[in-house]
């Protein structure tokens, strides 16, 4: 197993309920098997989960990017600008 630390962000740390936690994972864990576990897991994440931003180790990940052991993963809402 893997341990990772996650980060939640603006509207996702307010439907996850914490900032932060420590998770448990399998090893070869993608972005997106995280999204799904997650949404499990965490129920009032599911609908935001398919368009969150998420981050490994302060760089911005793509879907079926493999998390390392130890990892920091950060989740951010879409965010839009003008």
């Amino acid at each position: 197993m893997n341990t990772i630390t996650l980060l939640f962000f603006a509207t996702l740390k307010d439907a996850a309920g914490t900032r932060r936690m420590e998770l448990e994972i399998e090893e070869g864990t993608t972005v997106n098997g995280l999204r799904g576990s997650l949404g499990s897991r965490i129920p009032g994440l599911a609908a935001a989960l398919p368009s969150a931003l998420v981050a490994i180790n302060k760089e911005f990940a793509f879907p079926e990017q493999v998390i390392p052991p130890g990892a920091e993963v950060a989740l951010f809402p879409p965010v839009s600008g003008g």
